[in-house]
């Protein structure tokens, strides 16, 4: 797909990946209320990947984020841990992640959290709902500003 204009295509994107700040608004909802709120995030942008966005942890509301078991490992970024996610009575494991001592280069991700956006009650940045990346291994963050095809959708296993 090509981007028109003002939008970015995740086939421009680097590879090995690139952290990058944003002083867009990123608020995110779950259990019917806000749980994180920031003009303070980053964002990672890999080729064929919707951009993963990261809130620095304080900006999630206390009892938010909890520990859970789980860890997976990124060949740039480093070995992630995983925080399932609770407010207003709900909770959803394993619903986003960090990087608790990120590679060279990743130093940016330190005390940050990513969340799953399909598993959030919504997600928006700028005031825009997020849908998210296709496939339950990714954590992609898809607006109107980005065009793929997306690593995640059907036929991209290969990729």
């Amino acid at each position: 797909m090509s981007p028109a204009p003002g939008q970015e295509s995740v086939w421009d994107y680097p590879r090995p990946p690139r952290v990058e700040r944003s002083s867009e608004r990123v608020v995110i909802r779950f259990g019917g209320e806000t749980v994180a709120d920031t003009t303070s995030a980053v964002r990672v942008l890999e080729t064929t990947h919707p951009p993963a966005y990261y809130l620095p942890r304080s900006s999630f509301v206390d009892g938010a984020l909890l520990p859970t078991p789980g860890l997976s490992y990124c060949e740039f970024k480093g070995e992630a841990s995983y925080l399932s996610v609770a407010a207003g009575g709900d909770l959803v494991e394993s619903a986003a992640w960090y990087y608790p001592a990120p590679q060279p280069g990743y130093e940016l991700l330190r005390d940050y959290v990513s969340v799953y956006p399909g598993r959030m009650d919504a997600c928006l940045v700028d005031g825009e709902l997020v849908e998210a990346q296709a496939g339950g291994f990714y954590g992609g963050w898809i607006t109107a500003r980005i065009v793929g095809p997306f690593k995640g959708d059907p036929g991209t296993e290969g990729w």
